[in-house]
């Protein structure tokens, strides 16, 4: 499942995946937007795997904050916003 977003002010958000069991598995945060440091994707993209599938963008945006430490720094890009290219990646797995 393949979802992109463009933040407005910011850059373009596009998040791979697939679900097994109703959890969403083998998540791929990318874009065009800057991480510091750069371990933070990583620990974004084991912040969304196992997540339900039916969770809603609020539920996905706070489980990437609780996983992010306090010193990373996000630019053109925001946990709301990834949580949005989730939701977008598995409403068009829903439609077709």
């Amino acid at each position: 499942m393949h979802g992109e977003y463009k933040m407005p002010g910011g850059k373009l958000v596009v998040i791979d995946l697939t679900v097994r069991e109703g959890r969403l598995a083998d998540v791929q945060l990318s874009g065009d937007f800057f991480l510091e440091p750069d371990s933070a994707l990583e620990a974004i993209n084991r912040a969304l795997e196992g997540q339900p599938a039916l969770a809603d963008e609020a539920a996905l945006a706070a489980a990437v904050k609780q996983e992010l430490s306090p010193d990373v720094m996000m630019y053109g890009l925001s946990p709301e916003a990834i949580a949005v290219a989730v939701r977008r990646a598995l409403h068009r797995e829903a439609e077709a």
